[in-house]
């Protein structure tokens, strides 16, 4: 219950936080499982949100194991929906916890579950598809060796930009693995190997290679026009600013201290505003109450709006 209703609204705040999410194959978004989305990691714990709310299938995520050091924030995790996978730097002693994350997969598998898998193993903030870990290849091999007729769909994420609040995303579905290809191998170091060549063929040619001084693909790749929307929207969109700039500037600032050089920034900030908002506009519609009393109710639908129609505006004069 409590994932559905946060799923709702999380829903309803990427639409606001992305001002355009452009997807290949928006069929995709209504499959059900047992499915397995392998997929790049360049934006941390947005990259699954995201994907998350667009689905409308629940969707398992797997997250760095760390963060599920303390019991409390473990449950809490894991009724998001998120489950821990290690890698070695966590510890190698914690790398043995990875054959239980694996098998409740598998346990959704065999229950029509999608999981989402990040392949590179780890997240950075860049456009590049970095070298694959064996990971992927592990799950998705027993999975097949056990029987479960998974489908591996190579999954990218591109974003215009990992600093600036307000995201173009663009998100492209390749086609399923061939997993007789990959198990007819003779040994599991052929089989890994085999399965990792598909994967990375794919996700090549669907992650974004831009270097980070080249402003002008990246303009190529997510183009920024001021259409008639823009001019309609910017009176809204100014007043939309002067409202929201304590709490975007608020939330910039602490990220900023605590995360100024970290691949978690966008995310955190992100998530920072998203659980923040509810409570701040709560906030903003009492004060107005006690000024105008029943008047003051459409306010509650008019702010969100003027947010939208704000990070529209920013990004096009960013741009």
């Amino acid at each position: 219950m409590f994932y559905a209703i946060l799923k709702s609204y999380a829903r309803l705040a990427i639409r606001i936080y992305c001002t355009r999410i452009v997807i290949n194959r928006p069929e995709v978004l209504h499959s059900k499982g047992p499915l397995l989305l392998a997929a790049n990691h360049p934006n941390s714990f947005l990259d699954g949100m995201i994907m998350t709310t667009l689905f409308e299938q629940p969707v398992y995520s797997l997250a760095r194991g760390d963060a599920f050091r303390h019991k409390r924030i473990d449950s809490f995790l894991r009724s998001l929906q998120l489950l821990p996978v290690y890698r070695t730097s966590e510890g190698v002693q914690n790398l043995e916890h990875n054959y239980t994350t694996f098998a409740a997969c598998r346990a959704t598998f065999e229950k029509k579950g999608i999981v989402l898998i990040f392949s590179e193993g780890r997240c950075e903030n860049e456009w590049h598809l970095r070298p694959l870990k064996k990971g992927t290849a592990r799950l998705a091999i027993t999975s097949w060796e056990q029987g479960i007729p998974l489908t591996v769909l190579p999954t990218a994420f591109n974003y215009n930009s990992f600093k600036s609040f307000g995201k173009e995303v663009h998100i492209y579905f390749g086609t399923p693995l061939q997993p007789q290809q990959i198990i007819s191998e003779d040994s599991e170091g052929k089989r890994l190997l085999a399965f990792n060549d598909q994967l990375q063929q794919q996700l090549s040619e669907m992650v974004y290679e831009i270097a980070p001084e080249d402003v002008q693909k990246r303009h190529e790749k997510f183009p920024v026009r001021k259409g008639l929307l823009f001019w309609c929207i910017l009176l809204p969109a100014i007043a939309g600013w002067f409202i929201h700039a304590p709490l975007y500037y608020g939330c910039q600032l602490f990220c900023r201290m605590r995360f100024p050089h970290s691949g978690h920034y966008d995310s955190v900030q992100t998530s920072l505003l998203i659980l923040l908002y509810p409570f701040y506009l709560l906030m903003i519609c009492l004060s107005l109450w006690f000024i105008f009393a029943w008047p003051a109710i459409p306010f509650i639908f008019l702010l969100p709006l003027t947010a939208w129609a704000a990070v529209r505006v920013k990004q096009v004069l960013r741009w």
